[in-house]
């Protein structure tokens, strides 16, 4: 007994052209008249129906083309062949009927072979000749073709299963990959921050032989760090390019599945009431020295007293870090950042608090605006003379939308002279509904 075969995949379009190349030579060798390919198709887990894939002769020309329903092929021709519009068992007990022969006649010229393989049925090919019945030995060939195509059908869908067990892993090894990315990008801000203190420890304790060499050591191994990170931000790109050549190994996606921060944007965010001022204090006690250290102006302006906003704590630390470090890096020696709070605006009918983060550095020019956020990407100014690996305002942007925020860019601010650069995030408030009378 034949078994029920699964859902059709498309066929690829070297199939097709074997089908075409065997129903030529059953017209040429043995004189058919009428031949076609069928691919069995499971509907609703129960209805079998038959796709036609290469019709010969169809208006003068072989068909290649899939058709939802058969009818639409040949009407008259089709309904020679009704055994193979019905149920799963109807199809396999009607097949096994004529198993014994291994070819059904529906009329004394009209014969047809199922392509059966490993007891899948996988479809038929159906041949013709209006004028005289087929001898054994014309049979036995026929037979031989429908055996060929029904391996050839087999190892075709092979193929398109291991295609599209590959493209998923591709796609889940990218994301893993994304995060692991994240991962180092997002450990660079407090390495160097802690760089930075350990070298100011170093100038307090040159008094103390024994503190100064610990805090040496602790110097040297942060900015080996610092190289490994170097190293692996260099290389990142080379290597996301190869994910589209190499294949995948499904155990080294497993291994980072969870191993990973479960705190990097590619995860949900849990929205809490936060004050930013307080997420803002914390950070600016790592990013003051670093701005000293290049002679830069950090000023802060804020009121008094701000309501919460919705945010995540670790998703908002994580905007405003990426944002005053890349202000940071982008502004020359002695320039300017001023960070104010207490904005207020209103975003389809919602209240929002803003907090506007704006130097006096490089700028970003027209045409990188539209694709800053974009991961790897960075503007034509700042490839060579910045180091950097363009992911710290595409986590900006990830993390702001998964807060339900919004971020806005001006660039630049200084229009007489090009430069400057002005990002504001909105984050709504709790009760964000705005009431006018």
């Amino acid at each position: 007994m034949f078994s029920a075969t699964a859902k059709v995949s498309y066929p690829s379009s070297d199939f097709i052209s074997l089908c075409q190349s065997q129903i030529t030579l059953l017209a040429k060798i043995l004189q058919a008249e009428w031949s076609a390919v069928y691919l069995t198709s499971e509907k609703d887990n129960q209805q079998i129906n038959l796709i036609p894939i290469v019709v010969y002769p169809a208006g003068g020309t072989a068909r290649n083309t899939f058709t939802n329903h058969i009818d639409f092929i040949e009407g008259k021709e089709i309904t020679a062949i009704p055994i193979f519009r019905g149920s799963l068992s109807s199809i396999s007990e009607d097949l096994s009927s004529v198993h014994s022969s291994n070819f059904f006649t529906s009329e004394p010229y009209q014969v047809g072979f199922p392509l059966v393989y490993e007891g899948l049925v996988l479809g038929v090919l159906v041949t013709r000749r209006f004028n005289h019945p087929w001898k054994q030995d014309e049979l036995t060939q026929i037979k031989k073709i429908a055996n060929t195509l029904a391996i050839a059908r087999s190892l075709d869908q092979r193929q398109a299963s291991s295609k599209k067990q590959l493209h998923q892993q591709k796609i889940l090894h990218k994301q893993e990959y994304d995060r692991l990315e994240n991962l180092f990008h997002q450990l660079r801000n407090p390495l160097t921050a802690l760089k930075i203190f350990g070298k100011l420890l170093l100038k307090r304790l040159i008094s103390d032989e024994q503190s100064f060499a610990v805090v040496k050591n602790i110097v040297r191994e942060g900015e080996h760090l610092h190289d490994l990170i170097q190293e692996f931000e260099t290389n990142q790109i080379s290597i996301d390019a190869s994910l589209d050549t190499v294949p995948l190994n499904s155990n080294f996606v497993g291994t980072f599945k969870n191993s990973l921060s479960p705190l990097l944007p590619s995860q949900s965010l849990e929205l809490d009431e936060i004050y930013i001022s307080e997420i803002l204090e914390d950070i600016l006690i790592s990013m003051k020295p670093i701005a000293q250290n290049k002679n830069i102006i950090l000023q802060i302006h804020a009121p008094n007293y701000l309501q919460p906003v919705l945010a995540s704590i670790f998703g908002l630390r994580e905007v405003i870090s990426n944002l005053i470090d890349n202000s940071i890096k982008y502004t020359p020696p002695f320039g300017r950042i001023d960070i104010r709070l207490g904005l207020f605006k209103i975003i389809d009918n919602k209240q929002y608090q803003g907090i506007c983060i704006q130097d006096t550095g490089l700028g970003i020019s027209t045409e990188d605006q539209p694709y800053i956020f974009e991961r790897h990407y960075r503007g034509a100014k700042t490839q060579e003379s910045i180091l950097g690996n363009g992911l710290g305002l595409s986590i900006v942007k990830e993390l702001v939308d998964k807060m339900n925020g919004t971020i806005e860019l001006l660039s630049p601010i200084d229009f007489q002279n090009n430069k400057g650069t002005q990002f504001i995030v909105w984050l709504s408030l709790k009760d964000s509904r705005y009431r006018t009378n």
